[in-house]
């Protein structure tokens, strides 16, 4: 390979993700809140309680990240603090919210904000959330209201966080809220989502004029588990259509096709200014003759590399993949989120370099990426795995509070500093990615 260093460009954007649920603390007019309290769906028993206390300390953490050289954040609103009942706002919400990305930017953290980030206000959900003919509405609102009280600190919005990822585990695997089990409530959630998105573009557009508007979109790769099958080749095929490339499609053309739908809505044509991506791993699929149902249950490749807790397999080219993928399409792309959790941080420092060379050899190829926000910035409630998965480059004490940068979080802070990957940097954090990433020891 004969490369001395992965220099990137001094515009180049280095950050950090988290969502409001997951680091606020006591959300509790939400549906996640409501979830966690009824028990059985949290692994051990969890609850978000407190969380990262986020509500009253996240200065703290701001901090954290710039003293590692971010210069970006990805956060989300909660969509239940600022509109705890139908139509009533919460003005100190806005004010705290206000508080929060005013502080990013006096840090020279530039906040990238998203809309929908899984958690829905409780009297929404009781209404039936994204199944209610009303629910663009509803929705629609609320990011007016956002706008008209906040755009004036944001350039960055993500309307919706993972589309796909979120009808698939609320409304067909059933593993979140509200827990259903049905393709066609999938189905219609999915295409709901996606029109719910087209309208917050529309709107953020007409409200602030030099806004950039993006989807959110989890890229998973989707492959046969036998790639000599017929049938897992299409199974593999169909997985990868619906949840890969009919939303993006739809985002982009405007067309919804089969299951998704059918035909061309106006206000979702061309509605992305930029694609956010998250990547994590790569799954098998296959056909289950003992469960036909079970096909469309991703698997993990036997014997790859899996991170903590089976969440999935280390495969870094397949950000690559992802990249090349969306190159025709020609809109900038940030990598929204990417990380796993590794609660003994043993393997998120070569993550890190493994995946970042594969970022940065696509940047080669002339794939438009801006920046790249790792997922996530501390420990924070993983959703149906509560705490018992770490992402974090900060590590949380959830008892004490108390918070302690990683090994990974310092080499990362070295990463956005220098806008660089060095042999001697792979040398001190992960010398077995030398030949990944430099092909010799």
């Amino acid at each position: 390979m004969g490369r001395t260093e992965l220099l990137f460009p001094d515009w180049f954007v280095w950050g950090a993700a988290t969502a409001s649920h997951q680091v606020e603390g006591n959300n509790v007019n939400n549906d996640w809140w409501a979830w966690e309290q009824a028990g059985g769906h949290i692994r051990n028993g969890d609850r978000s309680g407190a969380a990262c206390d986020w509500w009253n300390r996240a200065e703290d953490d701001f901090d954290l990240a710039c003293e590692l050289g971010q210069t970006g954040h990805r956060l989300s609103l909660e969509w239940s603090r600022l509109e705890p009942r139908p139509g009533e706002w919460n003005d100190a919400a806005f004010e705290r919210y206000r508080q929060m990305l005013a502080g990013l930017r006096k840090r020279g953290i530039e906040p990238m904000v998203t809309l929908f980030h899984f958690t829905l206000p409780a009297w929404f959900a009781d209404l039936g959330g994204w199944t209610n003919p009303d629910a663009i509405r509803y929705f629609s609102r609320y990011v007016e209201r956002v706008i008209e009280e906040l755009g004036d600190l944001v350039t960055l919005w993500c309307t919706i966080n993972e589309p796909a990822v979120y009808a698939f585990s609320s409304y067909l695997e059933g593993k979140w809220p509200p827990g259903q089990k049905s393709i066609r409530q999938m189905l219609r959630v999915l295409r709901t989502l996606m029109l719910a998105h087209g309208e917050a573009y529309r709107i953020i557009h007409a409200l602030s004029g030099d806004a950039q508007v993006g989807l959110v979109k989890n890229f998973p790769i989707a492959e046969p588990a036998r790639p000599d099958s017929a049938i897992d080749r299409r199974i593999a095929a169909q997985v990868d259509r619906i949840f890969n490339v009919l939303p993006m499609n739809a985002a982009l053309t405007g067309q919804f096709r089969p299951p998704l739908g059918f035909g061309t809505v106006t206000k979702l044509m061309d509605s992305v200014d930029f694609i956010g991506v998250n990547y994590y791993t790569r799954f098998l699929f296959g056909l289950d003759s003992e469960n036909p149902a079970g096909s469309l249950t991703p698997r993990l490749k036997p014997g790859a590399e899996i991170s903590d807790l089976d969440y999935g397999e280390i495969y870094p080219q397949g950000l690559y993949q992802v990249l090349k993928r969306l190159q025709p399409y020609g809109k900038p792309i940030y990598i929204t989120e990417n990380g796993l959790p590794d609660a003994d941080d043993d393997v998120r420092p070569r993550f890190l370099l493994t995946h970042l060379a594969q970022m940065w050899r696509a940047m080669q190829e002339g794939v438009l990426v801006r920046g790249y926000y790792h997922w996530s910035l501390l420990d924070n409630f993983e959703w149906a795995e509560g705490y018992a998965m770490r992402f974090g480059l900060i590590d949380v004490d959830f008892a004490t509070g108390e918070r302690r940068i990683r090994e990974s979080g310092r080499l990362y802070g070295q990463i956005a500093q220098t806008n660089a990957i060095t042999p001697e940097l792979v040398r001190q954090y992960a010398p077995e990615a030398m030949p990944a990433i430099f092909g010799d020891g």
